[in-house]
């Protein structure tokens, strides 16, 4: 077996977080360490701020993965594959759950909370990949320095986010983003058959976690985890 082989991979190691199945199922979340951004506007946009995120994103996770060659040693550091991209999703100056579901013109709801797909634009993002446990705030203000230095570049935006996600609902979605209403409408139905209801707040978020490279899968191949915290009706 190669190196390569030997590299801690999280999707592989626990399959209960980035690999369920294509119904919906309840999950409790631990809390986990990510390098986030904050940001806002449509993800799409060529040169927009999203993009941009995710360069700093990356740009301090192989800093990290690559400290093994550098004078920085990290205690308790293992050989890993950098884990998905994943985000944070609301609009408006409140997150989803602070408003009703709202309906378009057929009567349907969107399955998201608050969230217009339409409206691309109002998106409010917050865009991480998750941390190695072992890894410190020390260690993350070191990779900042050592990334801003080496690559000439900004990464004042990057930041360390604690996020205690804990009880949820999700699934994996398959097939373009602007059709995830009808996945995030089957866990709605399962969650409130299995006696729970939406606990969207401004501390527990729509997240989605990226599984396939846009660059290169065809959008109705494309995997993205769902998730939404859930509470005991």
């Amino acid at each position: 077996m190669g190196v390569k082989d030997m590299a801690f991979d999280y999707k592989k190691e626990y399959k209960e977080f980035y690999m369920p199945k294509g119904t919906p199922s309840i999950v409790t979340v631990p809390k986990m360490n990510y390098i986030a951004v904050r940001g806002s506007g449509n993800p799409n946009d060529a040169g927009g701020e999203y993009k941009q995120a995710i360069g700093l994103l990356y740009g301090i996770a192989f800093t990290i993965k690559m400290s093994k060659k550098e004078d920085h040693q990290i205690d308790g550091y293992f050989d890993y594959v950098v884990p998905p991209l994943e985000g944070f999703w609301w609009q408006g100056e409140r997150r989803p759950g602070d408003a009703m579901l709202r309906t378009d013109r057929a009567g349907r709801r969107d399955g998201v909370s608050g969230i217009d797909y339409a409206r691309k634009e109002d998106f409010k993002w917050i865009s991480v990949i998750r941390l190695p446990d072992f890894i410190t705030r020390e260690d993350f203000d070191w990779a900042v320095r050592k990334a801003t230095a080496k690559k000439k570049q900004d990464f004042s935006k990057v930041e360390f986010f604690l996020y205690d996600e804990g009880l949820c609902v999700q699934c994996m979605h398959i097939g373009s983003y602007d059709d995830e209403p009808a996945t995030v409408d089957a866990m709605h139905r399962f969650m409130e058959e299995q006696g729970y209801t939406l606990d969207i707040t401004d501390q527990r978020m729509h997240h989605e976690i990226y599984l396939s490279d846009v660059r290169k899968v065809a959008p109705e191949k494309l995997k993205t985890v769902i998730r939404h915290p859930i509470k005991r009706a």
